[in-house]
């Protein structure tokens, strides 16, 4: 399949690193109507063709699939532009601006035949493909309550351009910070969630004003309680004060509850206590001890094969969306699932944004 990718930014090498591991794929063509940032990203992956318009890589290029790595606000535009054209598309997050977006690409996909996807890579990290093996064979009973926390450094390369630059692309979002991080909470939790859900939300900033009125209405603390027509729950926290930076999940069942910290890469069961008074208390840290080593062990293994690096789970999911459009595979992101976390991100941005 010959790939083009749309976007020349940060996030475009991690797609470039994938695409080129993967078999049966050839990185063909870059666009980015800047030109310098056309030719970095060509010296770093040489031996593709660079455009600065989308239209002229759309005709030159032949291509069977976009991958659109831009600001969201360009999303449906540039999606739709490369669908029209016959390619199918992979998109970064967030999908779209709102629900409203996501369902026009998702239409425009279902119009052409062609098959989008977005890049939800976290469901496909080691410990997300765990979870869902011990889902698929009932090892957690029905689900009760997910509890999932995702922190933001904003003192981190990308933290730092989001708060001294005003004219960043995330302060254009609706639900600024957070609608560009938040995906990587909901899309985790909505596979176990069914239609209509409850939402609860608040939001508001923590950090000392800065001085610049725009950089001041950002919010940096968010939580939110979800409740499905199931009675499932989800209670979510994104911060970007609390230490260390958070990446996990806890997932209650009506049999068993696994933890799961996808910054670790690891899944492990919940302890419970199972002898009586104080003896009862002294194993569980033991056994959990020797659930977090065996973790370990095959992270180990995993990075012996290779199998460990930064973006795997990119990897994993590319895979899978390859498979689906040879016609081998489900869509690993069905679009049920990009709506609903897009309808979500809607409600949840609606009830925290700022009231007179």
């Amino acid at each position: 399949m010959r790939v083009g990718i749309i976007g020349c930014g940060k996030i475009a090498d991690g797609h470039a690193e994938q695409l080129r591991a993967l078999d049966g794929v050839e990185l063909v063509a870059a666009c980015d109507r800047e030109p310098l940032m056309v030719g970095q990203f060509m010296d770093r992956w040489p031996g593709m063709t660079g455009y600065t318009e989308v239209a002229a890589m759309l005709d030159a290029g032949r291509l069977d699939v976009v991958h659109v790595a831009t600001p969201p606000d360009s999303h449906v535009a540039l999606a739709c532009a490369a669908l029209d054209a016959g390619c199918h598309v992979f998109v970064e997050k967030p999908f779209a601006l709102d629900a409203a977006g996501a369902r026009e690409i998702l239409d425009c996909a279902a119009r052409n035949g062609r098959k989008a996807c977005v890049n939800y890579l976290y469901n496909f990290e080691s410990p997300a493909l765990a979870l869902q093996e011990l889902v698929d064979r009932d090892r957690l009973g029905g689900i009760v309550h997910i509890e999932t926390s995702y922190g933001y450094n904003l003192s981190g390369d990308y933290g730092i351009a989001v708060m001294g630059d005003p004219a960043h692309w995330v302060h254009r979002l609706p639900g600024k910070l957070f609608h560009n991080v938040i995906d990587h909470v909901l899309a985790k939790v909505v596979p176990f969630l069914e239609g209509p859900v409850e939402v609860h939300a608040r939001a508001w900033r923590r950090r000392a004003a800065s001085g610049s009125a725009l950089v001041d209405a950002m919010p940096d603390e968010l939580r939110f309680l979800l409740a499905d027509a199931a009675g499932v729950t989800v209670s979510g926290m994104v911060s970007s004060h609390a230490r260390p930076v958070a990446h996990a999940m806890t997932v209650r069942g009506t049999r068993d509850t696994v933890e799961l910290d996808y910054a670790a890469r690891t899944l492990v069961r919940s302890q419970r206590q199972e002898q009586p008074s104080a003896l009862g208390r002294l194993f569980p840290a033991w056994v959990q001890s020797a659930r977090f080593a065996r973790g370990g062990l095959g992270n180990a293994a995993a990075f012996a094969r290779s199998d460990f690096h930064y973006f795997q789970c990119m990897r994993v999911l590319l895979e899978r969306f390859h498979a689906a459009i040879r016609g081998v595979g489900a869509d690993p992101v069905p679009p049920a699932q990009i709506l609903m976390v897009a309808t979500l991100i809607d409600t949840i941005v609606a009830a925290v944004e700022p009231r007179p």
